[in-house]
């Protein structure tokens, strides 16, 4: 596999928001076939780094699946929409340059862990099972789009989270196996599904 010529490829697969958002970055050094660092506010780049020595023992619809779950999970974390965590952030931010200027210290602390304890949760609620699970439902659509079948996309998926276990020398960890448990669902593999939302946060 050629590397430039497997990024063009994974370009090509990505919807459009995705290739404005995000870069493909070979990175042979890491131990991950894929992986992602949570995107801070001011970063505007949001790259998915990529070992591609390890990616080539995918196989196409597996790596398809994979890129399109990562890249659904970059393009849905919002630090900015209208949200009860993002008003705080923004008003511990607006209220502790407020008590700077009047000099509280005692004001500029509260504000500032205010905005830390809804950094914080805003980061949580992106880490979670529903996030990934949101993640690989919104890779499962775009996959539709380019000729996968609904049962088809989530089987690749499903196999490819199990397959980049085996390649990293690792278990399953939790939320891969809530993961796996859904995609099973979505791909007639299994009757049962996945507990409500407030059962697995």
């Amino acid at each position: 596999m050629e590397t430039n010529i497997e990024i063009r490829r994974l370009l090509d697969v990505m919807p459009a928001s995705g290739r404005m958002m995000t870069k493909i970055v070979s990175k042979p050094e890491q131990k991950k076939v894929i992986d992602a660092a949570f995107p801070l506010p001011w970063s505007q780049d949001r790259p998915i780094y990529i070992n591609f020595d390890l990616w080539r023992r995918l196989t196409k619809p597996q790596r398809d699946l994979l890129l399109l779950h990562q890249v659904s999970w970059l393009t849905n974390i919002k630090w900015i929409k209208p949200d009860i965590y993002q008003g705080v952030v923004l008003l511990g931010l607006l209220g502790g340059v407020i008590e700077a200027a009047q000099s509280d210290i005692v004001g500029v602390i509260i504000a500032g862990g205010l905005s830390a304890f809804a950094g914080t949760r805003i980061w949580k609620n992106n880490q979670s099972q529903i996030a990934e699970i949101n993640a690989d439902q919104t890779a499962i659509i775009i996959a539709k789009r380019r000729n996968y079948s609904e049962t088809e996309a989530a089987q690749h998926l499903l196999t490819a989270i199990e397959t980049v276990a085996k390649i990293e020398n690792r278990g399953l960890d939790f939320n891969e196996l809530i993961r796996c448990q859904n995609l099973k669902s979505i791909a007639g593999l299994s009757a049962v599904g996945i507990p409500q939302d407030n059962e697995i946060r």
